[in-house]
């Protein structure tokens, strides 16, 4: 990711005051209390995301100097099971001499296993220039060397006018060896993953672009746009499954559609990749929150799971951010499977449902034109699930964060059409979602593939953080409700006529109890 670069000489003691900013934080009230966040300051993209010695490792881009997109260092946690979180020591900060290639930022990168050694590759910055760099790690994972060979490549490939230069992707090689990916853009065409090979992740030779994006074969503002830059790539294999067809092409490249500084959504390819290419069959989007989903970063745990985390990013003001003391969040941790069309489904890690209290069942119940069902868990840290079946033509809403009143509500909303084959749509309404006027309520929606008009929807509320699955194709946004009694939840029959074959809520607790410190010690 790009920030803002500040100048040494702002680089307050660390030692001042340090819990000032976390007080101001937790007073927030719509700072989630079952997400990942920072301990305040700002935090995005999730980095060096691992399953490491039976231990989940999670890095991520952090200021703990206050919650603006500036100076960024590495943030640090552990969690033996996905749901709660110990904070470990920052990881990586930037340099405090004016030279050093991460001067300006620890930005972007991945954690590997350099035979027994863990070590961080990263993309520094200095001035405007950001470029590979390598951190060796002790055993355990909380101290961190940085390389005197930084940079680890001295500069991008001369012979391309790029957009951009950082982010890594990478892996062993089978033949040996290492192969890495950079995310770039090429000017003119579009975004592109750069591809390196290294005998021992110190001296890289650029290899080509894996494969280029077409950025100006469409509108800017349509949801497939592939963006001048591709940001924090990705890219994994998914083998075929039971009852999968072999011939389904097994790799996915997820990357980050980035345009002159605006984040604007996360995309992914199916293809197949093999030595220096990667054959795409088709380009898909991750998530239909748009910028709310951004800068994922997946693992193979040792469950041989492959489970992938994503920034959420803030619907509100900048200012607002920085007054509360803290912006962004992680999403939860999602499993990533692969439909047998070659599509990947997502859904939360079943670690989550050992958060839930006080289950509530409704039994089935049809809406028509109209009609609403109440009686779930009322609340804004809420978990719920439903069996929903449409008619051709029906439509139908789960409405949650709403005031007695509907002053504020927060709709879900299912439009199945006449044709009976037809995807459904799924719509995130927020119009009504805050009487705050200077936060986001752009709509978003997507099809949701259906056989029958089935529509299996699990949607979790965490004060500003909203994660909703339906059939397995997410949508994740943020709603910032004023008023303190916008904790609601109902179903209404817009019109036709929707089975609600059961509905089930929970409540969730929190995952934070102990104190934080902006500067966690072991």
């Amino acid at each position: 990711m790009n920030p803002l670069v500040v100048p040494l000489t702002d680089h307050p003691d660390p030692t001042a005051a340090p819990d000032e900013l976390v007080t101001r934080a937790e007073a927030d009230g719509h700072r989630p209390r079952f997400h990942f966040v920072s301990p305040a300051g700002w935090l995005n993209d999730p980095n060096g995301f691992s399953h490491w010695n039976g231990v989940y490792h999670l890095f991520y881009q952090y200021n703990p100097l206050k919650a603006v997109h500036s100076r960024i260092h590495w943030g640090h946690a552990t969690s033996p099971d996905l749901v709660t979180w110990t904070d470990a020591p920052v990881a990586l900060v930037p340099s405090d001499s004016a030279d050093a290639p991460d001067a300006d930022g620890c930005w972007s990168g991945v954690l590997v296993d350099d035979h027994g050694v863990p070590t961080l590759v990263y993309s520094g910055r200095r001035g405007d220039q950001e470029l590979p760099c390598v951190a060796v790690g002790s055993a355990d994972l909380t101290e961190w060397t940085t390389d005197a060979a930084n940079p680890v490549i001295s500069a991008p490939p001369a012979a391309l006018e790029l957009t951009a230069f950082r982010d890594h992707c990478v892996w062993p090689h089978p033949g040996g060896g290492w192969r890495q990916l950079i995310g770039s853009g090429i000017r003119g065409q579009g975004g592109t993953a750069l591809l390196y090979e290294s005998p021992d992740l110190r001296s890289w030779s650029y290899l080509g672009p894996l494969v280029v994006g077409d950025s100006g074969d469409r509108e800017t503002t349509a949801d497939d746009w592939t963006g001048t830059m591709w940001e924090c790539v990705d890219m994994f294999r998914l083998e075929a499954g039971a009852g999968e067809s072999e011939t389904v092409d097994p790799d996915v490249l997820v990357f980050s559609a980035w345009d002159d500084g605006v984040t604007r959504h996360t995309l992914y390819l199916t293809g197949r990749y093999s030595g220096t290419e990667f054959e795409r069959t088709a380009a898909h989007r991750l998530d239909y929150g748009g910028r709310y989903f951004y800068a994922p970063q997946s693992t193979l745990d040792a469950r041989g799971r492959r489970v992938m985390f994503g920034w959420l990013q803030e619907g509100r003001t900048d200012a607002a951010a920085e007054a509360a003391g803290w912006s962004g969040v992680m999403s939860l941790p999602r499993l990533v499977t692969r439909a047998p069309d070659g599509t990947l489904l997502q859904q939360p890690v079943p670690e989550l449902e050992t958060l839930r209290r006080d289950h509530v069942r409704l039994g089935g119940f049809v809406l028509t034109d109209g009609e609403r069902r109440t009686g779930l868990t009322r609340g804004d840290q809420i978990d719920i699930v439903a069996d929903l079946q449409l008619e051709p033509g029906a439509e139908a809403e789960l409405v949650v964060r709403a005031t007695a009143d509907g002053t504020e509500r927060t709709v879900i909303r299912f439009t199945r059409p006449d044709d009976p084959h037809a995807d459904v749509t799924l719509e995130l309404i927020r119009t009504a979602s805050s009487l705050d006027p200077t936060v986001d309520a752009t709509p978003r929606s997507g099809p949701i593939r259906q056989v029958d008009g089935h529509i299996r929807v699990r949607a979790l509320v965490d004060h500003s953080a909203l994660e909703i699955f339906a059939n397995g194709q997410p949508l994740a946004c943020r709603v910032y409700p004023t008023r303190t009694d916008a904790h609601g939840v109902e179903f209404v029959g817009l019109r036709g006529r929707a089975q609600v074959h059961q509905a089930e809520s929970w409540r969730m607790a929190d995952i934070w109890h102990a104190p934080r410190r902006l500067w966690p010690e072991l």
